[in-house]
């Protein structure tokens, strides 16, 4: 019987399910294993964990694994691709068939989990976020996921660093209202000073701004009004990022079928709901899928479909 394993290599989390032809036999998480973002040291670190915990669960050795689809950013570049390509490799240590192992874009496999081959539009909010399409036609389009530095909006890290953004500002208009964000924020960075916050938003590398996201969902769910802006704003923000892909493949308007995926859109009801007023607002003919998309699905989905070929 041959196994599948499908891993979704995200920047603050890594999932894996491992399966056979028709189930889903065991599952395993670790911490972010996206290279470009955590390092090889990391993702080497939490490709294994999840790699051992999933196959413990479903009492295989990780040689009997056939098949592998791991869906990461960055995978477009070729080093990356080896680079995991080999990490996975070593934790399989099948010497007499090696597994077949395939490494794509997490848009690649969060596609495939909304829609199979069908068309639609599939939204990511991640660390980072990218929108990434397909038509009846099999045409590809995408907008944003061009870096922190350029792009991601409505991302974790887009959030995180709008609040501390938000905080500053707050201090610097003595807006007494807004302190609680700003004592938050330092909360969840484990700083004890004002001039450490700056110090440590201001440091290279950057800090992980999206370490900051939980903390401005629970602010905004007790009422934290700066807290709620920025993330009405988030999904002001993905919904502007569907557009571009949403004209691109489906010019002739008709249904538009558009899912979400990601942490931003699981963890923060109000980002989903602004989302969803901003999608229909700027495209009435979208239908947009209530739930939040598992790419991880998909991963094991496409492992399946590499051994039919």
């Amino acid at each position: 019987m041959p196994i599948f394993l499908g891993i979704d290599g995200g920047g603050s989390k890594t999932s894996c399910l491992i399966g056979d032809e028709t189930s889903i036999l065991g599952t395993g998480t670790a911490a972010g294993s996206n290279v470009v973002r955590v390092g090889e040291a990391q993702a080497r670190e939490s490709l294994d964990t999840a790699i051992h915990q999933a196959c413990t669960v479903a009492n295989l050795n990780p040689s009997q694994i056939n098949e592998v689809c791991v869906g990461l950013a960055g995978a477009a570049r070729p080093e990356i691709g080896e680079l995991v390509t080999g990490i996975i490799s070593e934790v399989i240590r099948n010497e007499i068939k090696p597994a077949e192992i395939k490494v794509v874009g997490d848009m690649v496999i969060a596609l495939e989990a909304a829609f199979g081959n069908g068309p639609g539009v599939i939204v990511i909010a991640g660390t980072g976020s990218i929108a990434y399409g397909r038509n009846r036609e099999g045409q590809i389009a995408r907008a944003g996921g061009w870096g922190f530095a350029i792009s991601d909006e409505g991302s974790g890290h887009w959030i995180g660093r709008a609040a501390v953004a938000a905080a500053m500002r707050a201090w610097d208009e003595d807006k007494d209202e807004n302190t609680l964000l700003l004592a938050g924020l330092m909360k969840s960075w484990r700083l004890g000073t004002r001039e450490q916050f700056v110090l440590a938003a201001n440091a290279t590398p950057p800090p992980d701004f999206a370490a900051l996201f939980p903390t401005v969902v629970t602010l905004a769910d007790s009422g934290d009004r700066s807290a709620r802006d920025i993330l009405t704003q988030a999904g002001t923000e993905l919904a502007k990022l569907s557009g571009p892909v949403i004209r691109r493949l489906f010019p002739n308007s008709g249904a538009v079928p558009v899912a979400m995926s990601g942490g931003v859109f699981d963890s923060s009801a109000l980002v989903r709901q602004v989302f969803y007023n901003n999608l229909r607002s700027g495209n009435p003919d979208a239908i947009l899928n209530p739930g939040v998309i598992e790419p991880v699905r998909g991963a094991l989905e496409l492992a399946r479909k590499g051994a039919a070929k």
